[in-house]
């Protein structure tokens, strides 16, 4: 009987345990994805300088999760990724909301503003005002919705909105690693930010594997953590050539 009693406790414990470390990998996979966003915008409000972050980070991640959650209505799949991509898009907007305030602020304006309204390709994702941002995705969100709606019916349809939502996101580090290399420069940008990407791409692809999650979200964590370690490289290459420019003069 003590036997009996000893394997119902462990077992017991087994499943608290289990337990725990579900909830706690859900969690930071809610919350772990704004948190590499800290650093970077505690950088922004201190320096009162945006010139070093890309605004097209927040419009892949935006894009990324405003399709992930259309595919989720698709195609069910884990809580805490809807519940993620619902919070990443609050924490991009509040990005670009305090780096249109910044540029307003301390960029003297030589030209016109430009809204969303304007339909200027030349100055998408570039206007002066944050509602002009809000409106796009609104519009990107109605036509997502939609096209959902009418094709939902359709497995490839579904399989393709969700393989272009993880792509998306896969490749929100690029216009970064663009910038960097187009300026030959990481100045501006938060490395912890960068750090913390990685940490948290490479968490991500554990947590999509050993979850069992549509083969699409291992496959574009995977690409992430790629672009992740070529940005730490441009870091360790730029600031490197910065030091020897120094030494130079």
């Amino acid at each position: 009987m003590d036997d009996a009693l000893s394997e119902e406790l462990g077992a017991a414990d087994e499943y608290t345990l289990t337990t725990f470390l579900s909830w706690a990998s859900s969690l930071a996979m809610i919350f772990g994805g704004v948190v590499p966003y800290i650093p970077q915008y505690a950088e922004i409000r201190r320096s009162e300088n945006a010139e070093g972050f890309s605004l097209y980070v927040c419009f892949a991640l935006l894009i990324a999760n405003t399709l992930r959650i259309l595919f989720w209505f698709g195609r069910g799949f884990e809580l805490p990724l809807l519940i993620q991509s619902v919070i990443m898009n609050f924490a991009m907007l509040a990005m670009i909301k305090l780096c249109v305030d910044v540029k307003n602020k301390t960029i003297v304006k030589l030209s016109k503003d430009r809204h969303f309204t304007d339909f200027d390709l030349d100055f998408f994702w570039q206007w002066t005002d944050f509602q002009s941002y809000v409106e796009c995705m609104l519009f990107v969100t109605a036509i997502g919705s939609a096209a959902l709606y009418v094709f939902s019916p359709s497995y490839w349809f579904v399989e393709g909105l969700g393989l272009f939502a993880v792509l998306s996101e896969s490749l929100l580090g690029v216009p970064q690693l663009l910038r960097n290399f187009k300026q030959k420069s990481t100045e501006g940008m938060s490395v912890n930010m960068v750090l913390m990407w990685t940490s948290g791409d490479t968490f991500k692809t554990c947590y999509f594997i050993v979850k069992k999650v549509p083969k699409q979200f291992p496959a574009g964590a995977i690409m992430q953590v790629i672009v992740d370690i070529l940005i730490m490289m441009q870091v360790y290459v730029y600031r490197g050539k910065a030091r020897h420019a120094v030494r130079q003069e």
